[in-house]
């Protein structure tokens, strides 16, 4: 079992910078992917950023703002968001994917308003 513990969430005004942190408990190796999703209200949750064996992926919209980053070590993935917008307000969900499983965990959601 793994469990999720995400942190860093709040209320930053528009051009702002959060970093989001999200601790994983639980083997998981750097071949396991983990990454970020978020869902706005009204909308369906969509991929943000994935980390795998120190490869990024990110969707199109968010490249060049957000930042993935990972720590084996200490099974720790963060994503940095800079230069925020109100559109990027949204519940954000850390997640894991254990391949040799095929299995998906999740962590609770942290809240992500941007606002004036």
């Amino acid at each position: 079992q793994v469990q999720l513990v995400e942190s860093g969430g709040g209320l930053v005004q528009p051009g702002g910078s959060l970093r989001l942190s999200c601790a994983a408990s639980g083997s998981i190796f750097s071949y396991d992917v983990m990454g970020w999703y978020r869902q706005a209200p009204g909308k369906q949750r969509e991929l943000v950023a994935a980390i795998i064996s120190g490869s990024a992926n990110y969707a199109d919209s968010l490249k060049g703002r957000f930042t993935i980053s990972r720590d084996n070590a200490k099974n720790t993935v963060y994503l940095e968001m800079n230069s925020l917008k109100p559109e990027d307000t949204a519940v954000y969900y850390c997640y894991v994917r254990l391949l040799r499983f095929n299995s998906d965990y999740w962590g609770q959601g942290t809240q992500v308003t941007v606002s004036s």
